[in-house]
């Protein structure tokens, strides 16, 4: 067999790997082993981890091969062959391992009372913490000659990465009430949370947690439409006053039905509100204008609970009739009444 002179491996210049299996197994006493900066080089006989060798060069002998050689009973002295698999491990930290949750968290805000579908991104960055660990729980399998970059860890961890994110945010979201679009404020607290959960998972394979990041949460712009729109009407609401904004909104609608192709009584009959009501609610925004609610006195809209005028039959913002109604037996009803509390008798309308 062609025996080894010099075992040494370069590495690659964009430091993305993280576990290279030397391609010969054919070694001798006298065979130097170059290990540089950021690179722990460790025997495997038969399964078995052996010797350690971290940053220098060595020159193979029963003395800087103790475990490999009880393992194998080799001779003393002589330029002895032997065979024994060679991994050098990267043990420089990598910093820029990227990460992001491939399904959305499905929440609702619970501010704006929106279902929200929120994703997560951000950084991490990993170091061999214990290579004999590492060895036992990962490296068992590899081909000759086979190089292992942190891509294929980060594959491997994506499961935790994702379920630990999910469920600090969810935690934050729904048990602390934190809304989505203020959450962004609390991404440095979240990520240290979840770097306290992942740490343990990572120990027991043998990697150290330099650094864990949430960078972004975010949801898609379809989401964030359904509460711009909810903070739109907030601030209508603020500006015009209770009243004058359930008269508008109200109107809106009107003013919507009417450029349908079907005409404005068509569009009125076929969402149940009459062409009369149509007008009685352009009135009475007339005198609104001259007479804001908040002047007047106002009742509770039985359907909508909407503040509205004493003098309104019909709710200006559901349409739902508010009237004053008495039953045959004399009894004055309140609105929304199905049966008269007095005599029990239905009531019609």
């Amino acid at each position: 067999m062609a025996l080894i002179d010099v075992v040494k491996f370069d590495g690659l210049k964009n430091r993305d790997w993280l576990i290279f299996k030397y391609p010969s197994e054919d070694l001798v006493f006298g065979t130097q082993v170059v290990v540089q900066e950021g690179q722990v080089a460790i025997f495997v006989k038969g399964g078995l981890t052996a010797d350690v060798f971290y940053p220098g060069t060595y020159t193979l002998s029963t003395q800087n091969l103790p475990l490999l050689k009880s393992i194998v009973n080799l001779p003393f002295g002589g330029a002895t062959p032997f065979q024994a698999e060679i991994y050098y491990i990267n043990t420089a930290v990598k910093m820029d391992i990227n990460w992001g949750t491939t399904d959305p968290i499905q929440l609702i805000d619970p501010k704006y009372y929106v279902k929200l579908r929120i994703r997560a991104f951000g950084q991490m960055g990993l170091k061999i913490g214990d290579v004999v660990v590492l060895f036992k729980e990962l490296i068992g399998g590899m081909q000759k000659n086979e190089l292992v970059r942190f891509d294929k860890i980060r594959e491997y961890y994506r499961g935790i990465l994702v379920i630990k994110t999910k469920s600090a945010i969810a935690d934050a979201i729904i048990t602390n009430q934190i809304s989505a679009l203020e959450i962004s404020i609390k991404l440095e607290s979240l990520s240290e949370q979840v770097k306290e959960k992942i740490v343990p998972e990572f120990e027991r394979y043998g990697f150290s947690v330099a650094n864990f990041f949430i960078q972004s949460i975010n949801f898609p712009d379809e989401d964030f439409e359904k509460i711009n729109k909810i903070l739109e009407d907030k601030a209508a609401f603020e500006i015009m006053g209770d009243g004058r904004y359930a008269t508008k909104r109200s109107l809106d609608v009107y003013e919507g039905a009417a450029t349908n192709q079907s005409g404005v009584a068509g569009a009125f009959m076929a969402g149940g509100v009459g062409l009369g009501a149509a007008l009685g609610a352009g009135a009475a925004m007339s005198q609104t204008v001259g007479n804001p609610l908040h002047n007047e006195e106002t009742k509770e809209c039985v359907s909508c609970k909407a503040r509205i005028s004493v003098r309104s039959k019909f709710c200006p913002e559901c349409g739902y009739n508010n009237s004053e109604r008495v039953c045959e037996c004399g009894n004055k009803l309140m609105p929304g009444t199905k049966f008269c509390p007095e005599c029990g008798k239905k009531v019609e309308g």
